[in-house]
């Protein structure tokens, strides 16, 4: 037990981004399918955020392949019953103008970052047992060298399950997995140019977005991008029920994590611009990969803007989450390929969402913004 105990230290599923029920969201949100879910797996971190490699350095940004998105003041947060406790209460926020990609930052995109400046990775990158040492028990041993190994997880569908709970069951640790590799070694992104990048960190991105100009959005503006000027709906397409009507973001159809009938085309990951834009022609704000943000993440964050008009609200100062208060979070948006009414509806335009900094997983990706009148 101490050594499996130990793996799970060092290599949690913190905030695996397939969303596992909570106990106590079950007593408080009975009936209501979305708030049974959070998508964090109550797990220690697996070790600290990296500083920015000093080989990436900024380039001017080029709005080649982004969307201007009008200032104005919009509705935040859920505005049905199906929200979590974080969504509430709505409030007003009023933002500047800014661009924001079209879509999710690809392969090709990431490959031209890497190869200007030699970026590694998190999941590249050995895990420095003097820095997970700074984060452990004190007296904790040294693990052996075969579990100190670039590693990230990826997502392995189980012939069946005992309950939804236990995240391991579909949830893999696999050595070798990274951006270039999804499912580990043997695999590749030969021919998947135009995919997400995924097994991406919130440093990753935040290396990314340093090199090219850009920066990453606050959650109030993804939120808003991701609305398209639909005031009060739950979905970037409307109110209409995911499975009604025509295929419209690439998530879980079927029997999560079991069986996925691939009815909108796709069983894991889709290229990008696959489905029809939202109102601001804007691709995949609704599933494929969660998308970084740049807030901290804290439950109670909305209550502190109630009653009035938050004016480019930068997210909170600092991140506290009360199911793993020692492990800072940053929010993630969007909702996945992985996501399924049944368990998780983080395709929702509301649904908040959170991972510590250092987690990447093989459905974890980002887009960039930058301001429109940045003086």
């Amino acid at each position: 037990m101490k050594n499996i105990y130990l793996f799970f230290y060092l290599f949690p599923l913190t905030s695996v981004l397939s969303c596992q029920p909570n106990a106590k969201e079950k007593m408080q949100s009975a009936g209501k399918a979305d708030s049974l879910a959070n998508c964090s797996s109550n797990l220690p971190k697996r070790y600290g955020s990296v500083p920015d490699q000093a080989s990436v350095t900024s380039n001017k940004a080029s709005y080649k392949g982004m969307v201007l998105i009008p200032a104005g003041t919009f509705t935040m947060g859920a505005s049905d019953n199906d929200g979590r406790t974080d969504e509430y209460p709505q409030h007003k926020v009023q933002l500047s103008a800014f661009w924001i990609d079209a879509t999710e930052v690809t392969n090709a995109s990431f490959s031209k970052f890497v190869k200007a400046t030699g970026y590694i990775t998190t999941a590249e990158r050995k895990p420095d047992w003097e820095e997970i040492k700074k984060q452990v028990p004190p007296g904790t041993p040294k693990p052996h060298d075969s579990i100190l190994v670039a590693a990230s997880l990826v997502f392995k569908a189980p012939g069946k399950i005992s309950d939804l709970d236990n995240v391991s069951q579909w949830w893999k640790w696999q050595k070798g997995a990274d951006w270039k590799h999804p499912k580990g070694p043997g695999s590749s992104i030969k021919g998947k140019d135009n995919y997400p990048v995924v097994h991406i960190s919130w440093d990753d991105a935040m290396a990314y977005c340093k090199w090219s100009g850009k920066r990453l959005p606050t959650e109030a503006e993804w939120e808003y991008a991701s609305r398209g000027g639909l005031p009060d709906a739950a979905y970037p397409w409307g109110n209409e029920d995911i499975e009604k009507g025509a295929s419209k973001a690439n998530t879980w159809q079927g029997n999560f994590p079991v069986k996925n009938t691939s009815w909108d085309g796709f069983y894991e990951l889709a290229p990008t611009m696959q489905f029809k834009a939202n109102g601001y022609g804007l691709y995949d704000m609704s599933g494929n990969v969660w998308e970084w943000c740049s807030d901290w993440y804290r439950p109670d964050y909305y209550k502190t803007d109630e009653g009035k008009t938050s004016i480019n609200p930068p997210g909170p100062a600092g991140s506290f989450d009360p199911m793993e208060p020692a492990i800072p979070k940053r929010v993630v948006r969007g909702g996945s390929f992985m996501c399924h009414s049944s368990y998780c509806k983080g395709y929702r335009v509301s649904s908040r969402m959170k991972s510590s900094a250092d987690t990447g997983l093989e459905n974890t990706g980002f887009r960039c913004v930058v301001s429109a009148n940045p003086n």
